[in-house]
């Protein structure tokens, strides 16, 4: 069947939102799902070159002809939500939200800024952790999606509905949030993890679907991974200033990140293989995309680039795997087989 789930292999910003579009637009896919959190901002360009941010709604919000889904192991943010769908032109014709996705209430941020997850492991406080404990504990009080008249419209049985897709053989996209090191499951960096697992086949289940659906795991890294803002947010090897990202790669203007949601400077890394050797064990990925390769040399023929080459060549012995898709800035993806130079 033809489900392509998209994965982060580090610690986050991999480009999984660039990534979901650029496959949802190949494919002409008829569905893109989103799970996890508002925690977690997405970047794509637009077609009009700006960069739009989403925190719940799939990249292929900005795509007219796909549609869209947010499953029932989401956690939305009501405010951000209705504005994405408001500023995106969605209505009930494109997108479904399952009934049993949980409603991040502002008791539940209250508990979360008064749990210090924010000081002790970087947390970005969307409330998404505690609304993941209400759901476990099993609170009377917790809110689900299908109890809120502002989504009436638009809550349908989601399973199903992907379910009559495939069955006629209709490509879905599943755009999966964070990456595998952050998963609380499978990190070897606990507790500076997030609030659920970071796996294939964590948004897999999350989504509702078989494992007998899935005909493709894109894993997305990058050549520069980061962590969040603060030293108390974990493990980073090899972390390094975003000047030395500058001046070795020999741009013009400062290169340096925010984060999406926070808006705080990242930390940032040398590219380490380990922790990308153990997401590919777990997720058994059928392409690689990396990254954020223009940061390696500012050349204006990147994909002739003998540093860039050099580079991604360390990284595919490095890992043991092949890279597919070499990313260049905020929208760019190249097919490497599709490179005579890089043969």
């Amino acid at each position: 069947m033809p489900v392509s789930i998209v994965v982060g292999g580090q610690f986050g910003s991999e480009g999984k939102g660039k990534v979901a579009h650029y496959l949802a637009q190949k494919m002409e896919a008829s569905f893109a799902v989103r799970c996890g959190g508002p925690n977690s901002g997405h970047t794509v360009i637009d077609q009009s070159g700006k960069a739009r941010i989403f925190q719940q709604l799939p990249t292929a919000a900005i795509l007219p002809g796909v549609k869209l889904a947010i499953c029932a192991g989401s956690y939305i943010d009501l405010d951000i939500l209705l504005r994405e769908i408001q500023e995106s032109g969605v209505g009930p014709d494109r997108l479904i939200i399952d009934p049993d996705a949980v409603i991040i209430t502002e008791e539940i941020k209250q508990r979360e800024a008064q749990s210090g997850l924010i000081g002790r492991i970087g947390s970005t406080g969307s409330g998404t952790g505690a609304a993941v404990v209400a759901r476990i504990n099993r609170e009377e009080s917790l809110v689900f999606a299908r109890n809120v008249k502002a989504l009436s419209g638009f809550i349908k049985d989601v399973p199903k509905i992907l379910r009559d897709s495939l069955n006629k053989n209709e490509h879905v996209i599943i755009e999966g949030t964070q990456g595998f090191g952050l998963s609380l499951l499978h990190s070897r960096h606990y507790p500076c993890v997030t609030s659920r697992d970071t796996t294939a086949a964590a948004f897999l289940s999350e989504t509702g679907l078989s494992p007998l659906d899935v005909n493709d795991i894109i894993l997305t890294i990058r050549a520069f991974p980061i962590r969040v803002h603060g030293k108390n947010s974990g493990f980073l090897p090899e972390e390094i200033d975003w000047q030395i990202i500058t001046d070795e790669g020999g741009h013009e203007k400062d290169i340096m990140e925010l984060t999406s949601v926070t808006k705080k400077i990242r930390r940032v890394a040398r590219f380490s293989p380990d922790v990308v050797i153990q997401s590919i064990a777990t997720n058994n990925p059928t392409k690689i995309v990396l990254n954020h390769l223009d940061y390696i040399e500012n050349s204006q023929n990147k994909l002739e680039s003998s540093k860039i080459i050099n580079f991604v060549n360390y990284v595919q012995e490095s890992i043991g795997s092949e890279i597919t898709l070499l990313g260049f800035g905020p929208d760019i993806l190249v097919q490497k087989s599709s490179l005579k130079t890089w043969k």
